[in-house]
C-alpha cells in the first residue's frame, strides 16, 4: 500500500491526503508511463539527457490550472531544445486534447494520468478524496536527479514560477558549460 500522507496540501482550505512520498531536492526522480493526447505511452526515459519541469494541476479546465499551464508554455518556448516541460493532470487525453488545441498550447507536452495515478502514486501529488493531481512543480536534471520541488500548499494558489525558473537556468548554464 502507498505512503498516506494527510495534511500537507490543502484545497480551498481544507487538508487533503496524498498518496505517495513527499520527494525531495536531491532524491532519484521516479519514472512514470503517462498517455500522451493521442494515447500513446510516454516515461521519464523518454525525455533522458534533457532538463526537465514537470508541472502537475488538478485540471487544465480550471483557471489557475489554465493559466499555470500556459505560462509554462510561453517559457517553454524560449528555453531551447534541451529542456522539456511536461504538464500532468488527470483529465482524459482526449480533454487534454481540446484544451491544447484551444490554448493553442504546442511547447509543451500535455501528459495523462488517469488511467492509474501512477505518477501521482510515485511524486506523491494523487489527492485521494478527489482522484485528482496537487498542484505541484518538479525541476528534474539530464541525470535524472530532482533539483527542485515544491507542493503547493493550498492547492487552488499558483506555484513559485521564478523560483523553479531560476533552478532550470542554473542546470541549463552549467550544461552548456559542460558540454
Amino acid at each position: 500500500m502507498a505512503h498516506e500522507r494527510t495534511g500537507a496540501v490543502t484545497l480551498n482550505g481544507n487538508p487533503v491526503t496524498l498518496i505517495g512520498p513527499g520527494l525531495k531536492v536531491g532524491d532519484k526522480a521516479p519514472d512514470f508511463a503517462l498517455l500522451t493526447s493521442d494515447r500513446r505511452k510516454e516515461h521519464l526515459t523518454d525525455y533522458k539527457n534533457k532538463t526537465c519541469i514537470i508541472t502537475t494541476v488538478p485540471s487544465l479546465d480550471t483557471g489557475v490550472c489554465d493559466l499555470q499551464t500556459k505560462l509554462l508554455n510561453e517559457e517553454a518556448s524560449t528555453m531551447g531544445e534541451d529542456v522539456a516541460v511536461l504538464a500532468i493532470s488527470a483529465d482524459l487525453p482526449f480533454a487534454q486534447a481540446r484544451w491544447s488545441k484551444e490554448s493553442n498550447v504546442e511547447a509543451i507536452t500535455i501528459l495523462s494520468d488517469h488511467f492509474d495515478m501512477s505518477f501521482g502514486t510515485a511524486y506523491g501529488t494523487y489527492m485521494k478524496e478527489h482522484r485528482l493531481e496537487c498542484r505541484a512543480v518538479f525541476v528534474i536534471n539530464q541525470e535524472g536527479t530532482i533539483k527542485y520541488v515544491e507542493y503547493v500548499p493550498e492547492v487552488t494558489d499558483h506555484p513559485d514560477y521564478e523560483s523553479a525558473l531560476q533552478v532550470v537556468k542554473e542546470l541549463i548554464n552549467i550544461a552548456g558549460t559542460v558540454n
